[in-house]
């Protein structure tokens, strides 16, 4: 099968994995609604994690994203307000959980050494490029080398073990990112409910990341927090809201389409389809849950008549430009003055 991870440190006893950050290209959110979409690593971002062998189990709180000591309540509140609640522990802590129990229900017996977790990661936070996911994904890499049940879990099982972890902490999602970051480079991914129900897992098809025509990535350094944007029209949607249901099939549709695309090369309609998969998602969400530092994103690389559309659930936006340099240079130009960050999307090859 070739390495499915990518293993940064071989020594006797220390293991330590890498996992990216990704762009949701097409179809999301549909992923979370039996749908289909279209995803890809980002090479420009990566959580890394460090598992050491320990006579204790212990999960190293990072010294920045678990930050617990502060100078006053007033940096506290300020800290809080810019970053959430949110750290690296507690994902670290649900993945052992969902990782023993998986192993438990499955009847797969793990020795009872023990071991030190740790982590590290450069992507930028509530940016929709699924730095949480990246983190879990990573644990587990260690965790299967650790206990070496590699060859027992299922490389389509995995995304499902990670998202449960995040499950088991509130976080809404899908399992979009985490099939991406499993499988590494393009992957096109079928969620329908009947085979999803039959074998546990979705139609994952890997693509040449070649196929990718040049995009890029802008983000605001502080963004809105991606991570509440699905839970209103995830209700509407189990309640059966016609209106919702439709939009989340036919932007299902526009994954398929865009896999057709990038098949043939056609970045013009990649590009239509990019800017149809975000109008739709404009029209279940609405501006109010979108946010106005969101929307700003977009206006900004429609006003060089750009492609776009959010890498994720907001935060991020992946754009194209048909046509060409100049109109990259414009682009790069307008985030500047509007205090967005533009840069290359990099990608990452297939890890399976």
């Amino acid at each position: 099968m070739g390495s499915e991870v990518e293993k940064m440190v071989d020594s006797k006893s220390a293991i330590e994995h890498k996992s990216y950050a990704r762009v949701g290209l097409m179809g999301n959110p549909s992923d979370a609604y039996f749908g289909k979409t279209i995803s890809f690593l980002l090479g420009n971002f990566w959580a890394s994690v460090k598992l050491q062998p320990s006579k204790d189990l212990v999960i190293n709180p990072h010294p920045i994203h678990d930050f617990v000591a502060f100078g006053s309540i007033r940096h506290l509140v300020d800290r809080l307000r810019k970053e959430g609640y949110y750290g690296g522990v507690r994902l670290l802590m649900a993945l052992c959980k969902e990782f023993f129990e998986y192993c438990s229900n499955n009847k797969i017996e793990l020795h009872d050494q023990n071991f030190t977790l740790s982590y590290e990661t450069n992507i930028p936070r509530q940016t929709g490029l699924s730095g949480s996911s990246a983190i879990v994904c990573a644990a587990l890499n260690c965790l299967l080398d650790f206990y070496k049940v590699r060859h027992l879990i299922k490389v389509e099982i995995r995304p499902q073990i990670i998202l449960n972890a995040e499950k088991e902490l509130g976080i809404v999602a899908g399992l979009q990112d985490r099939v991406v970051q499993v499988y590494g480079g393009l992957v096109f991914m079928d969620f329908d409910k009947k085979f999803m129900e039959e074998k546990g897992h979705g139609r994952y098809t890997p693509m040449d990341v070649n196929l990718l025509p040049r995009l890029y990535l802008i983000y605001a350094e502080n963004p809105s927090d991606s991570g509440k944007v699905h839970s209103s029209v995830r209700q509407k949607w189990l309640d059966g809201d016609k209106f919702i249901i439709s939009k989340m099939e036919e932007v299902a549709v526009i994954a398929s389409e865009c896999r057709k695309a990038l098949l043939e090369n056609d970045s013009t309609q990649i590009a239509n389809l990019m800017n149809r998969n975000f109008d739709i998602r404009r029209q279940m969400f609405g501006d109010c849950v979108l946010g106005s530092l969101n929307l700003k994103m977009i206006d900004v690389a429609r006003s060089v008549s750009a492609a776009c559309k959010f890498t994720g659930s907001g935060g991020a936006v992946v754009a194209l430009c048909p046509e060409g340099p100049d109109q990259a240079k414009l682009l790069k130009d307008a985030c500047k003055e509007a205090g967005f960050i533009m840069e290359p999307i990099k990608t990452i090859p297939s890890l399976v």
